[in-house]
């Protein structure tokens, strides 16, 4: 008798199995890893019996294995449900005898299944970092694929939950790929201003900071004290444990509850234009409101570039009462690191504090920008509007210039909320106005190398989730990989491969101007500008000729 399978498993695994793009990530990740271990692999007969080596190499093995996870996981499941639902194959599932049940758990095995593939390719690296002696099979890699299993299963589910709210596979895979980068860093930065601390707020911080795997990762890679501070104090291992598994439950009970007709179900207030209420109403809202989300757009100026004005017109933040909110949560955020560090709230320094302040801009530019840059070409190809751009008298200058205008404003104009901060660094610390200025033009060169970067990736490919999620893995590719060989200095990496490594990008350089603890002693600049200058000039360049390309009579 043979043993009967879910159909909806062979569709989803089997689906995700025919993509190309899926054959060159397991392709790339098996290179990766076997390289990383080869770097490393010693040329002659001795062993190290210290277990060093091995651990040096380990630990670029197991954080690039947690990257994998965290780049490519959340991709597809975030799409699994809203595909169906927009081309109409969910509602025939639904009237197929296949319970609701067994239509989630096999697009949930269906993802996890190449979740799995993605951890089998890591394991010829890690039999040989085993090999090398000095890794605990249990405590060290058994640890790590454990820690791994679980965050696969937290990400499918998250990304399934998102997927059955979204309305687009684009807005699917960028709400999911921003809390997943919350998760993952912001739940960290409570407990960094209580370190220790006893009560609500520091048990809330300890287990708000367990929610984040990177501590636990981190202590399994023998980096327990590597700019601990409260970030990476204590393991947490079994508070992760649970809470990884209760939200995945959690995550997995709202979906299943969301799977019948009522998914389909889109209610929507009629509403009412300002403009068209009474005078009252009118006045009130005036007084209210700094900037009305309901009243009508004035004509476009002849002076404003059309596609810039469509652009902040059809995007969520493009729109002022949006901005307007986003603003005003950088300029708190922003206010209340510094005001930590000049009541010393905590025993961090000025340059602590100020190190801290340029990651998370950085970490909110590198989740905004592919967020907003990624779909100006393919959202318009995706969906049909990229005809009624060619049929318009716009060159293909104007439609970049205004492209570009869209997301550069939004960018700076976020960038610009954090300034109160740094100047109340500047009122504690005066003679820190030259770095603060250099900070600034490196966090502007952050600004305009990501937007050049998720520009051109973005303009490459014709549907918008695909671009989003290659844009995505793209970019924090490129910021991250330089943190994980600073993570590696000195064992395996020397000074001077860590120094070119952080030169690839401004952030490198942003850390070490402010004096950030373990980047004092590089030379950054100005290299690192002439590196994403050039950088820029070149995907603005690529950017360009694709827009130019698509311009062109067929």
């Amino acid at each position: 008798m043979s043993m009967v399978i879910n159909p909806v498993v062979q569709r989803e695994f089997f689906g995700i199995l025919r993509s190309p793009r899926s054959f060159a990530t397991l392709l790339v990740l098996s290179i990766g890893f076997s390289a990383a271990v080869l770097m490393r692999w010693p040329s002659d007969a001795t062993v190290d019996l210290s277990g060093s080596q091995s651990l040096e190499v380990f630990r670029v093995f197991g954080y690039g294995l947690l990257a994998g996870v965290v780049f490519l996981v959340p991709a597809f499941p975030a799409t699994s449900i809203v595909n169906e639902k927009n081309s109409g194959t969910l509602a025939l599932l639904l009237n197929s005898p296949l319970r609701p049940t067994s239509i989630y758990f096999g697009k949930l095995a269906g993802v996890l299944l190449f979740a799995v593939l993605v951890l089998l390719a890591s394991l010829p690296g890690a039999a040989a970092c085993y090999a090398m002696g000095g890794i605990d099979l249990r405590g060290g890699l058994g640890l790590l694929y454990l820690v791994l299993a679980l965050l696969v299963f937290q990400y499918a589910t998250l990304g399934m939950l998102v997927s059955s709210f979204a309305e687009s596979a684009d807005a699917a895979v960028r709400i999911t790929y921003s809390i997943v980068l919350a998760m993952f860093f912001l739940t960290l930065v409570p407990e960094a201003f209580f370190p220790g601390g006893s009560g609500l707020v520091g048990g809330a911080a300890r287990w708000l900071r367990s929610v984040s795997p990177l501590p636990v990762v981190m202590e399994i890679m023998g980096h327990g004290g590597v700019g601990s501070r409260g970030l990476m104090g204590h393991t947490g291992g079994l508070a992760f444990i649970v809470i990884t598994l209760v939200s995945s439950i959690v995550f997995a009970v709202i979906t299943l509850s969301r799977l019948n007709y009522r998914i389909f179900d889109r209610s929507h207030a009629q509403g009412v234009i300002t403009d068209d209420r009474g005078a009252m109403a009118r006045l009130t809202r005036r007084l209210m409101y700094v900037v009305d989300p309901q009243r009508r757009k004035p004509g476009i100026p002849w002076y404003l570039n059309p596609v810039m004005v469509k652009e902040f017109r059809c995007r969520r933040f493009g729109r002022s009462q949006w901005l307007f909110r986003l603003v005003a949560v950088c300029a708190v955020t922003s206010m209340v690191l510094t005001f930590a560090a000049a009541t010393s709230v905590t025993s961090w320094g000025v340059e602590t504090i100020g190190g801290l302040m340029v990651l998370l801009q950085v970490i909110l530019v590198v989740v905004m920008t592919p967020s907003l840059t990624s779909g100006l070409i393919s959202g318009e190809r995706d969906g049909g509007g990229w005809e009624l751009l060619r049929l318009t008298p716009l060159s293909a200058f104007k439609i970049v210039r205004g492209k570009l205008l869209s997301v550069l404003w939004t960018l700076l104009l976020v960038l610009m909320a954090t300034l109160p901060g740094y100047l109340v660094m500047i009122y504690i610390r005066p003679q820190m106005l030259a770095q603060v200025n250099l900070v600034l033009i490196c966090l502007a060169w952050t600004v305009i190398y990501t937007l050049a970067v998720s520009a051109a990736v973005g303009s490459l490919f014709r549907y918008t989730a695909v671009a989003t999620t290659v844009t995505y893995v793209t970019v924090m590719t490129l910021f991250l990989a330089p943190m994980l060989v600073w993570l590696g200095r000195d064992a395996p990496f020397g000074h001077s491969t860590v120094q070119n490594a952080l030169r690839l990008n401004p952030v490198g350089a942003a850390l070490n101007v402010i004096e950030t603890p373990g980047f004092q002693n590089y030379d950054l600049l100005p290299a690192a500008w002439w590196v994403a200058g050039c950088i820029s000039a070149f995907m603005f360049l690529l950017f360009g000729l694709q827009v130019w390309r698509l311009t062109r009579p067929v």
